[in-house]
């Protein structure tokens, strides 16, 4: 009876142990050790030689690495995309935004973000590429590359996002003013100098009608008046360590149920302080990006 006693032990033992492996197993495919080094947008500035530039519409969607088998959000997790989805995409790294057209962010991102995709939401959505990750060409090679490789995947999901010249501040703003009435969140300006380098950088600007930047939410402060009861402001962190309030933008029902802790949120603001915190700082979104 003993030995039999510690046969059953030996075996639900190794029972454990196959279950934690494969656990682990699927845990790995989900996560990543680092997120991707990618280059980040700077906001654009007046007096910018823009005869450096290439300018392209800024797509609201969700930013998406390519590393040749998965795609991968910034956060380092793994979007669960079909695979006939990706099975035309060249086996190359490249850089993008997953896309489903303008004004469609939130529905986007419930598309992507699910564990279990679902087929007939993913016919919607395109990897709209526009960098090759190779950190010794300047970004001019690297989109004709870039340009061939979309070409000759045949992918009807993957889409090269187009390039053009800009003549002038004047020809820019106007282009601006015509993407944005059409629904489009704004523009993007790249050096063509500029190398494939991570963190931010004026190689890469946005520009826009409002200045927006993300922050990670550290708490929800209690209202008064009559937010008595609701969140009265979030106190935010941004990158650089600094910490402040937000307490306008937001609506009752997301006064009732705030951003939790830990979430990254996106703002609009007006300018810098004295003090180099953003003036008049207005909720927009919580930037819902990350796999579930």
């Amino acid at each position: 009876m003993p030995v039999l006693l510690t046969s059953r032990v030996r075996a639900r033992a190794l029972a454990w142990v196959l279950l934690s492996i494969s656990l682990l197993s699927a845990f790995a495919v989900s996560a990543r050790a680092e997120p991707p080094a990618i280059p980040l947008a700077n906001d654009y500035h007046p007096g910018v030689n823009l005869d450096d530039y290439w300018l392209s519409e800024k797509l609201d969607g969700v930013r998406a690495y390519w590393d040749g088998k998965q795609l991968w959000s910034r956060g380092g997790h793994v979007y669960q995309a079909p695979d006939w989805f990706v099975r035309q995409f060249p086996d190359h790294p490249l850089d993008g935004e997953l896309w489903s057209g303008r004004g469609r962010f939130a529905e986007l991102s419930g598309v992507v973000r699910k564990a279990e995709p679902v087929a007939r939401e993913w016919q919607s959505v395109r990897f709209h590429v526009f960098d090759l990750p190779l950190r010794e060409l300047p970004f001019a090679q690297r989109y004709q590359r870039l340009k061939n490789l979309v070409a000759r995947s045949g992918s009807p999901y993957l889409v090269l996002v187009e390039q053009a010249p800009v003549a002038s501040e004047q020809a820019l703003m106007a282009e601006l003013e015509r993407v944005v009435a059409k629904g489009a969140e704004g523009l993007m300006l790249k050096r063509k100098a500029g190398l494939y380098l991570a963190g931010r950088s004026d190689d890469l600007l946005k520009v826009k009608p409002h200045s927006d930047d993300e922050a990670t939410v550290i708490s929800a402060l209690p209202g008064k008046g009559k937010y008595t009861g609701m969140m009265g402001a979030l106190e935010v962190e941004l990158d650089n360590g600094r910490r402040f309030r937000i307490g306008t933008g937001f609506s009752d029902a997301e006064r009732r149920n705030p951003p939790p802790p830990g979430s990254v949120i996106t703002f609009r603001y007006r300018g810098m302080t004295a003090s180099g915190l953003p003036r008049f700082a207005s909720f927009l979104r919580v930037r819902d990006e990350e796999p579930r």
